[in-house]
């Protein structure tokens, strides 16, 4: 690729701890520009992104954001958790500086045949579920987007005929302005409230998914999802529904180690992508087999002294701790289950996720935030709830409270940042613990 951006001064905004602020700084560094990463984030905060980039000449500006960078460059990248009400944004629509995402650049760069996935959950799945079908079949795959990899980053290894599955979030899709040939919709749940004015906003968002495909690109729905389902009112492209009741009798679904209904609608659309991209059906059986699922998604850690504890640190909202719940108690009927959930409130409503906690948990392990005081709120009268104040805690009287057949699982249907860099970060925390367990 001709280096297009040579001597062009950039600004990163926002380089994050996810992986994707790294890869952008490290392609224009690879470009020719000269690239500022600035962040509100300290140095010392950052260190781990920091420590990936220490070996390439770049300038920073961390722990603030300066009026003049703003008002001095040829291009702007805006990291997507960094609001487009930012008034140094507005700086720069003023000095006519050019604002771009990393996902808006790659669809503007090239011209590679995408498939393209959101949903409140269950995306990353899906999307890992599609490229793992999919490398089974076609050379070259790649899996980018909203899972720590920026699809800047592959622009140089990606060829004719090459095939690019991305993850994309909400904030993502803010500013997506580009026609995946493929979209795929999982479903939609109260989430972000604490940045959208309110549910309409957020549908809105995830709307751009399909809002600039044509009649040639292919829309996936969920029709068990009402608010999915009705996307098919307003598409260009071409639209096929899916359902977890919905899979071909020819997969071999016993094969499939994910549990829960969740997973099944994951697999039943994953499927029928790569039907359509001409996968057939016994690679796609034989990968299934293979398929041992996503990092921090009800993931299986250890069994210690007979009791499995599970990571599942991104349910960040109440809903997804509702499918955990389900899902678990369903696997293992005759365990008791212990829930370590709690955090920091995103505006949303606890009283469905209290409800399934009386009906189907043992015990309730309550990590200090407000949204924990929202669930204890509601279980007044449910007697089991343990609140500690950090996740060693946690993990320790989760041990003390379970026996041989039990499970113990986190799933915290809450933010973070009040203990935790982030949610993985909470998970790692989560999972070091465990794995020292006696």
């Amino acid at each position: 690729m001709n280096k297009l951006f040579k001597g062009k001064k950039v600004i990163i905004m926002g380089l994050g701890l996810h992986g994707g602020g790294v890869g952008v700084a490290q392609f224009f560094y690879k470009q020719g520009a000269n690239v500022l990463v600035t962040d509100l984030k300290t140095e010392d905060q950052l260190k781990e992104s920091l420590v990936k980039l220490k070996k390439i000449k770049i300038e920073y500006a961390l722990g603030q954001h300066r009026e003049i960078d703003f008002k001095n460059s040829d291009l702007i990248i805006k990291n997507p958790d960094v609001l487009d009400s930012s008034p140094y944004l507005k700086i720069a629509k003023e000095n006519n500086i050019p604002v771009e995402t990393d996902i808006n650049l790659f669809f503007k760069l090239t011209k590679v045949f995408t498939i393209a996935v959101t949903g409140t959950k269950g995306k990353s799945t899906t999307a890992s579920l599609i490229y793992h079908l999919l490398k089974s079949k076609y050379k070259k795959v790649f899996l980018v987007g909203n899972i720590g990899v920026s699809p800047l980053e592959i622009i140089s290894k990606i060829k004719k005929g090459d095939k690019v599955v991305l993850e994309l979030s909400s904030f993502s899709l803010e500013n997506f302005k580009y026609g995946p040939n493929i979209a795929v919709t999982t479903n939609i749940l109260p989430d972000h409230l604490n940045r959208y004015s309110g549910m309409s906003d957020y549908i809105n968002s995830k709307k751009n998914i399909f809002k600039y495909q044509n009649k040639k690109d292919v829309l996936f729905l969920n029709e068990d999802d009402s608010i999915v389902k009705d996307f098919a009112k307003e598409a260009h492209s071409k639209v096929y529904f899916y359902s977890a009741d919905k899979i071909s009798k020819s997969i071999k679904v016993e094969d499939y180690k994910l549990i829960g209904r969740h997973n099944l609608s994951n697999l039943s659309v994953a499927v029928s992508v790569a039907k359509l991209l001409k996968v057939s059906t016994n690679t796609i059986n034989k990968s299934i087999k293979s398929f041992k699922g996503v990092p921090n998604r009800q993931e299986f850690i250890r069994e210690v002294n007979g009791v499995k504890y599970f990571n599942d640190t991104t349910a960040t909202m109440p809903e997804a701790v509702i499918v955990a719940i389900n899902a678990f108690s369903e696997k293992y009927i005759n365990s008791k289950l212990v829930l370590i959930s709690g955090g920091q409130n995103k505006g949303l409503n606890f009283s469905e996720l209290s409800k399934s906690i009386k009906e189907k948990v043992d015990d309730l392990i309550l990590l200090p935030g407000t949204a924990s005081d929202k669930i204890e709120e509601h279980l007044f009268d449910y007697s089991n709830v343990h609140k500690v104040f950090s996740m060693k805690e946690a993990v320790l009287k989760a041990q003390k409270l379970s026996k041989h057949g039990d499970i113990v699982v986190l799933s915290p249907g809450a933010a973070s940042f009040n203990l935790f860099k982030n949610e993985f970060d909470r998970g790692d925390q989560f999972i070091k613990i465990v794995k020292n367990l006696k």
